[in-house]
This record gives structure tokens, sequence and C-alpha cells, in this order.
């Protein structure tokens, strides 16, 4: 009967490749909409041993797109009811189950070998929707190379052609995925972990996150995505499909990651930031450059002749890597004067003062003084208009802008310092 089962997988996988599978070992961290569609698809498809982990149980609100869950499941745990359904399909596969919340405590007992022989994880799936368990999850498969891959947010999303795979840096369109890479880069982790993704962008009309009860106000400040503070707080509206489809492209990777199929990994990339990065990186290159030879040309020398001061290859303390953390990461991508999202560059915020050129330190070099949190994302043409009026003129950003920009500058600003601190 197995044979018969899995007699198309064994044509398209190859015998090789299918006895890697029935071989491996893997580990789903979140058995809702997302794990339990991917650990479907993975027993379906023939993997040999998987260790299901959560700590919730089946709710009525998780029918709409859990993969195997029925009425009479509700209250029961997640990972007890996908292994009863599962062993009716796959009794061949051996499930382990974990009735257990994944936290930073807990990564070296729940992804232990295999209890039988002790077997390392082939792979190891992210559907956690808590974004504490997930950085903790995530940060600790990437320091024992362990190989992971990670589900980004599908609630709200409701457009399948909108779905990529590709490196956790370029996921760069919900809150789940911005919240993750920025935990994750204050433990060093920038890039190198595959995450399935959704660029689809919010629209008027759209779902949007559910309202929080009176209530729940009163009980104080709370955070977006997490609660207790281990789960969510707020209500994400999910479209019963979209979970599906995050799980079957999970599976998918990592059914091709472990039996080596020919052109696995060889995604179309959803958008080429790094590019744009350069582009603006070059562009406030260009104005640090402008605004030197301005500032000291209006300075005149002891001997009264006009500066020769040579700005060309002026350095500044900002790399490619920080431009895209401060547009997409801090300033959501979009210019905090307009909220347009085209033609963006990166600009200080004030004029500078003081000493903030130095040309002496490094003989023939010559630094800028330029800290992150001065530079605000704005359009090109705002940019433009900005070094006008206030690099190089006598105006304020409080002239220019309403109490509504100055507000977002704050904010976005204030952001970017708590996530520093962090850092440390």
């Amino acid at each position: 009967m197995i044979l018969e089962q899995l007699a198309r997988n064994r044509v398209f996988l190859t015998d090789e490749g299918l006895a890697k599978l029935r071989n491996a070992f893997v580990i789903v961290v979140g058995c809702g909409g997302v794990g339990s569609h991917a650990a479907a698809a993975l027993a379906r498809s023939g993997c040999g041993k998987i260790r299901l982990i959560d700590f919730d149980q089946v709710t009525l609100s998780s029918l709409n797109r859990h993969a195997v869950a029925t009425l009479a499941d509700v209250g029961t745990p997640k990972v007890a009811c996908l292994q009863r359904r599962l062993e009716q399909i796959v009794p061949w596969t051996q499930f382990d189950t974990r009735n257990q919340l994944y936290n930073e405590n807990t990564s070296v007992s729940q992804l232990e070998p295999w209890k039988d022989n002790g077997q390392p994880p082939s792979f190891v799936i992210d559907a956690i929707d808590n974004i504490e368990s997930k950085v903790a999850l995530l940060a600790y498969c990437h320091a024992n190379h362990l190989p992971v891959i990670s589900s980004m947010g599908a609630g709200c999303k409701s457009d399948p052609t909108r779905v990529f795979i590709g490196d956790i840096s370029a996921s760069t369109d919900d809150p789940l995925s911005r919240s993750t890479r920025r935990r994750l880069r204050l433990k060093g982790v920038k890039s190198g972990i595959p995450v399935v993704f959704s660029a689809e962008k919010t629209a008027p009309g759209k779902a949007t996150l559910l309202p929080l009860p009176e209530e729940q106000y009163q009980q104080g400040s709370v955070n977006e995505l997490g609660v207790l503070p281990d789960f969510r707080v707020r209500i994400l509206p999910v479209l019963g499909t979209m979970p599906a489809v995050f799980g079957l492209c999970v599976a998918n990777h990592v059914m091709l990651s472990l039996t080596s199929y020919p052109g696995h990994g060889e995604y179309i990339a959803s958008k080429g930031r790094e590019k744009m990065y350069e582009g603006i990186l070059a562009q406030l290159q260009g104005l640090e450059e402008r605004l030197a030879r301005s500032m000291f040309k209006d300075s005149q020398p002891e001997d009264g002749k006009e500066s020769t001061f040579d700005a060309t290859g002026l350095r500044i303390p900002i790399t490619s890597d920080d431009v895209g953390y401060l547009v997409d990461e801090v300033y959501r991508g979009r210019s905090v004067i307009s909220g347009l999202a085209s033609r963006l560059a990166l600009v200080r915020w004030r004029r500078p003062q003081g000493n903030w050129v130095d040309a002496h330190s490094v003989p023939g070099q010559k630094f800028v003084k330029l800290d992150m949190s001065e530079l605000v994302c704005v359009t090109r043409d705002e940019m433009l208009k900005h070094e006008k009026m206030v690099l190089k003129g006598d105006a304020t950003p409080e002239d220019l802008y309403g109490e509504d920009v100055m507000a977002l500058v704050e904010r976005r600003r204030e952001e970017e310092r708590g996530f520093r601190t962090q850092r440390g």
C-alpha cells in the first residue's frame, strides 16, 4: 500500500530522493493553519519522522483554516488532533508530539534528536505566530546550523499570487516580517533564513487588525503581536485558504531541499531591493558632498581667501545595509512627508552643527559625522527641496512641515533609538 500511495512522488523525486524523504526527521513548531497544512503535506509525501510542537487547542475559530481538525476536535490539543488524523492516512509515518509552548528556554529539549536513534533534525519549520517564540526559534536554528524555513504572516492576506519564498531580508511587506527581522538583527542575524511571505499591501476596504474590546485597553498597554507575553492579544482576520498556501509552500521547500531536487532554491525575487538601497546610498553620498562644499564655502579662512575644501570622496558612516534598515524597517518604505513609496531617498532632518566633518584624524581622508537617527526617509523631490530650504537655507523642519509630520518623525526616530539601545 505504501508503494502505491507514494508512486507519483517516487517518479517525481526518484528512488534516491524519496529514500531521503523517508529517512528525514522534520520538526513542525506551530500546528495551526500553516503548520497543520505543512505537516499533512510532508506526511502524505512520505516524510518518515515528524515532531509536532504546539501548546494550543483546536478552537471553533480555527476550523476555517486547519488542515484536518473537525468540530469533534474542538478543545483537544492541536498536536494530538493532527497526529490522530495523519496516522489514519499514513500509518507508516512516525510522530512525536509535544503539547508545549516553544520559547528560548525549551529550545534544547524540543529540538533534540529523535528519541530512538539519535538522529538530529533534518529540517525545522517555523509556523509560530508569536513574535518572541518565532525569533527565539530562528535565532537558535541559525546559531546551531539547523536547516529552517519560517512562515511570515498570512493574516489579512488574500492574494495567493503575491506569496513568495525568499531570504528573510527580502520580506518587507508585513508587520510580522518587520518585527521578526528587527529582533533577529539585534541577535546579529540579518539574512540566511528562507521565509514564505506575502508582498500584498493593505488598501482601503481590505481586512485589517481587529480592534480590541475596551476592557483589554483598561488592563494597560499591549503589544499588537504578543500576549501574556507569549501569545498575541490582537486578532488578525484570516482567509482560510491563505494559511494553506503558506503551509504548502513551506512543505514544498522542505521536500525539495531534502531530496536535492534540481533547480531548488532558484526562486524568482519578489523585488530588487539591493539595487534600490545602493542607489539611495549614492544619493546620500552626493548630498553630503554638496552640503560640505556649501557650508565650507560659506566659512572664510583667516587669510580671507575662499575655502577650497574638496568634498569629493567624503566618507559617510552609512552602509547599504543601514539604508535598507532605515527605509524598510524604520520608515516602512514610505516618505514621512507625503507617505509616497516611490523614488525614495534619505536626508538629514536638520542642518548639521559644529564640527561635523573630520578632515584631520586620518591623513588624506575626510569623514562625515552622521548618526542614523539624524536621517529620515523622503522622496527624491522632497529631499531636494529639504536640502535647499533646510540644509542650505534658513528654514527649520518646523517651518515647512505640519505637526503630524513632526510627530511621525519623532516616533520613528525614538523607535530606532530604542532598537539600537537593545542592540547595545
